[in-house]
């Protein structure tokens, strides 16, 4: 296998039943240890549960030899994704690790509820797709042609407000008759790996930082040792290097690699591989990651950045829990959602304030652009649920090529500890809700922006964060004793501890401004000086004496028994939520 060889990924998704694994079958050549449901329980129940892996390889065509110059032929591994409802986090592990997404449609059935989740999920962790019309062969001959031809035009009109607008839709029947026709030739395959063939592109491959392996098959060959079958997502290795199985917490030393049978000395970012190892008990390591020595943090919460999904109906609310998939694992996770204002500049990240047709793609170029560390000198607000993210402009700002939007970020808590990359992709769902809705369950996307591995984070690490919720208390004015006094009424409850708002600022609804001195009395009255006195009229009006109101009432043109407008108080702050003091911030 060598560097003339591009190695491209492609993930094959779609509704239960759709004919994905039928598809994989006809495309492909070599099958891996974990491919077309080897496992005994899939074969049993006719359907895929776990992931499979399989290749086929092609020239790289005229067409396209100046794009993928250097490359003679291309090796597509097919990552056939289960499509039962109930496998959805098996397939958002399986999702990040492709470079393009087949979709899978039923023609006879069109979109349907996990259908579009693959869509959501293909959106999230690729930028290309091609949509696949399968089961042609179960619609009539005379009436193939427009079926084929609206079904298009309807897919098309569902993509229109996604990234993957105007993609290529191909109709083929991976396998017609079914299971009793076995022998028949599958149609339209030609044509299927044209499309690809036209559609692949150079991904962006690295032999640079860590070397992180996502690990799908692990099994033990005797007399040779532990081989783990998955796709390097980061990074390289080779033959006699030490790698890490966090997971196991012990190290172990590479003694061969073979990518789909053929040895090989080096494997890098994108490829799929076999690594065997010095041996161990296989059954310790169903999937996971391994990576090179202390490439991979085990964490206990997360700060992410945060987008929601638009299919998503339901609240994402700060305090409410939610199935967090980090790589393969899949663990429960509290949410506490904070946000600020950040200048984007559109014209390096391609966000627009008039296009939200692309909102994804637009989010997740930024979040590539996104520095990989959180700002714990800046201030955040409290937010009590997650909207869905739109341009926010400032009003105020006239310049076109830079504007300011609302980021949203989350603290994300975990049930349990996972082991993870420091930048890894982070995707929530529900998938407690009842499959058979026709709601998504895939509520939101983002990054990890900073990896809290500290177990006692709770006392040295969220006190750092200034996540602040804005507090109004609002009082009356009840008598005016001088000029520059005035005692307040109704600000605070009789139990509370004045004391610990003695120097705060007030405003009065008419204009003056004050500082609470402490408290008057044991009703829970306070006492408020006004360093620069009162108005004339406000001292008037609250001084005590009825001569000095008929003159208010007077002066104001009031006509009599009309009462004055009651005079309000108004005190603010704001109190950062994790700070264990819970002081209270003026500016």
């Amino acid at each position: 296998m060598t560097s003339e060889v591009l190695h491209f990924n492609v993930g094959v998704l779609g509704h239960v039943d759709s004919g994905k694994t039928s598809l994989s079958k006809v495309l492909s050549t070599v099958a891996s240890t974990a491919s077309f449901d080897k496992n005994p329980q899939s074969r049993e129940r006719g359907i895929t549960l776990d992931l499979g892996f399989s290749s086929f390889t092609v020239d790289v065509p005229a067409s396209r030899q100046k794009d993928l110059e250097g490359f003679h032929s291309i090796q597509y591994t097919l990552v056939d994704c289960p499509g039962h409802a109930s496998l959805i986090r098996t397939i958002i592990g399986g999702s990040q690790i492709i470079d393009l997404m087949i979709l899978v449609i039923d023609i006879t059935k069109g979109m349907q509820t996990q259908t579009a989740e693959c869509l959501v999920i293909g959106e999230i962790t690729c930028s290309k797709m091609i949509v696949v019309l399968n089961k042609t062969d179960m619609v009539p001959p005379a009436k193939l042609e427009a079926t084929v031809e609206k079904m298009k035009k309807r897919m098309w009109k569902t993509l229109e407000a996604t990234q993957f607008s105007g993609c290529p839709i191909v109709a083929v029947a991976a396998k017609p008759g079914g299971s009793e026709e076995a022998g028949t030739e599958a149609v339209g395959i030609s044509g299927l790996i044209s499309t690809l063939q036209e559609n692949t592109y150079l991904p962006q491959r690295s032999e640079q930082g860590p070397f992180v392996f996502s690990v799908d098959h692990c099994f033990l060959i005797r007399g040779q040792g532990t081989v783990m079958t998955g796709t390097v997502l980061s990074g390289s290795i080779s033959v006699s290097d030490t790698v890490e199985i966090p997971a196991l917490g012990f190290t172990k030393k590479v003694k061969s690699m073979q990518m789909f049978r053929q040895p090989i000395a080096k494997i890098k970012q994108g490829d799929r591989a076999g690594v065997c190892v010095t041996q161990f008990d296989p059954s310790l390591l169903e999937r996971g990651l391994v990576c090179s020595p202390g490439a991979l943090v085990t964490i206990e919460a997360a700060i992410v950045s945060i987008y929601k999904i638009a299919y998503y109906k339901g609240a994402i609310a700060t305090k409410s829990k939610f199935h967090i998939t980090l790589g393969h694992e899949t663990v429960m996770g509290k949410l506490s959602i904070f946000s600020a204002l950040t200048e984007v500049n559109s014209s390096s990240t391609g966000l627009s304030s008039s296009d939200d047709t692309k909102s994804i793609s637009h989010a997740l170029d930024h979040l590539r652009l996104t520095h990989s560390c959180f700002d714990y000198s800046k201030e955040y607000t409290y937010k009590e649920e997650l909207l869905k993210q739109e341009d926010n402009r400032d009003p105020d700002e006239n310049s076109s090529s830079c504007e300011f939007k609302e980021e949203f970020f989350a603290l994300v808590e975990l049930e349990h500890p996972v082991t993870c990359a420091s930048d890894a992709l982070v995707i929530g769902s529900r998938l407690d809700t009842d499959i058979h809705t026709s709601s998504c369950r895939i509520a939101f996307y983002g990054k990890i922006i900073e990896a809290i591995s500290d177990t006692h984070y709770r006392k040295t690490v969220l006190p750092k964060m200034k996540i602040f919720k804005s507090k109004t208390r609002e009082g009356l004015v009840e008598r005016a004793p001088d000029r520059y006094t005035v005692i307040g009424k109704n600000l605070f409850k009789k139990e509370t501890n004045l004391q610990v708002f003695a120097n705060l600022k007030v405003s009065l609804s008419s204009g003056e401004r004050g500082v609470i001195e402490g408290g008057f009395g044991q009703s829970g009255k306070v006492k408020i000086r006004i360093p620069d006195g009162l108005s004339e009229s406000t001292f008037l009006q609250y001084s005590g004496t009825s001569k000095k109101k008929d003159k208010c009432k007077e002066e104001s043109g009031e006509e009599g028994g009309k009462k004055s407008e009651p005079v309000f108080i108004y005190l603010q702050f704001k109190r950062y939520v994790y700070d264990p003091d819970k002081t209270m911030i003026q500016s």
